[in-house]
């Protein structure tokens, strides 16, 4: 059974490095981003996942990468849903505030699927303004 502790050992690292947490991702992850953005999609692999969506965003922020405070954990079985918010500086010096939804699958101490909401409109004005 998933421990609430660990689970936000896991999340907490998004404050300040994305690596550790995504250390807990799986190579073969299944994770799907929704939205009506360009970041929206099923990402098959970690590796799609880190350079389309984690290091596409960080082009895009002054800190390089997507930073992210959470506000709540919830851990039910296999099963953990954190609500986050990004605390971020855009190219163009706007905030980037987004709030971040993730409801993700443990398997073995690894993410193997995972649910993204994001606000999409914040997404694509970010993406639109600094690209």
């Amino acid at each position: 059974m998933l421990e609430k502790k660990f689970v936000e050992e896991v999340f907490n690292s998004l404050q300040t490095d994305p690596q550790p947490f995504l250390e807990r991702v799986a190579d073969n992850v299944r994770w799907t981003v929704k939205g009506t953005h360009k970041m929206a999609g099923i990402y098959n692999s970690k590796k799609e996942l880190v350079e389309r969506a984690f290091q596409g965003m960080g082009k895009m922020l002054k800190e390089g990468k997507v930073m992210m405070e959470v506000k709540r954990i919830f851990v039910d079985g296999d099963y953990a849903i954190a609500e986050m918010e990004g605390i971020c500086t855009a190219l163009n010096g706007k905030r980037y505030n987004n709030t971040y939804c993730w409801i993700v699958k443990f398997e073995k101490g690894l993410i193997t699927e995972a649910t993204a909401y994001v606000d999409s409109a914040l997404i694509q004005q970010i993406l639109d303004e600094n690209s």
